[in-house]
C-alpha cells in the first residue's frame, strides 16, 4: 500500500485528504508543523509528499529545496499544491508535479497515482 506524507498547516485541509486518500487505498500520514520535517520524511519513507507551498513558519520551495539536497531524499516524490500558480518555480526547486488549487478529488488521485508507481530499479 502506497504512503504518503500530507505537509499542510490547514487541520481541515489534511482531514479531507486523509478521508479521500485512505478510501483510495493509501496509507496517510500528515504533518501539520514543518521542524523536523526531514528527520519524519526519513522515519515514514512516503512513497509520496503532498506539500503546499505556503506554510505557517516556512515556505514549502525552501522546504523542497532542502529535501532535493539532502542525498538520500533526492528520489522522493513531491507533488507542490497552492492557489497560485508556482509550477514553474516548483519544478526549477525539483517538484515532480504540480497541483493548483482547487484541485478536484480526481485530479488529485489521478497525479499521486502516477507518482506513487515504484522506481526502475527499486524492488
Amino acid at each position: 500500500m502506497p504512503k504518503v506524507m500530507i505537509v499542510d498547516d490547514d487541520r481541515t485541509m489534511i482531514s479531507l485528504l486523509r478521508i479521500l486518500l485512505e478510501m483510495d487505498g493509501y496509507q496517510v500520514v500528515a504533518v501539520d508543523q514543518q521542524d523536523a520535517l526531514l528527520e519524519r520524511i526519513r522515519k515514514e519513507r512516503p512513497d509520496v509528499l503532498l506539500m503546499d507551498v505556503f506554510l505557517t513558519n516556512m515556505d514549502g520551495i525552501e522546504l523542497l529545496a532542502q529535501i532535493r539536497a539532502e542525498g538520500d531524499l533526492q528520489s522522493l516524490r513531491v507533488i507542490m499544491t497552492s492557489g497560485m500558480d508556482l509550477s514553474e518555480k516548483a519544478a526549477q526547486v525539483g517538484a515532480d508535479a504540480f497541483l493548483l488549487k482547487p484541485y478536484t478529488p480526481e485530479q488529485l488521485i489521478a497525479l499521486i497515482q502516477e507518482h506513487a508507481q515504484p522506481m526502475a530499479g527499486d524492488s
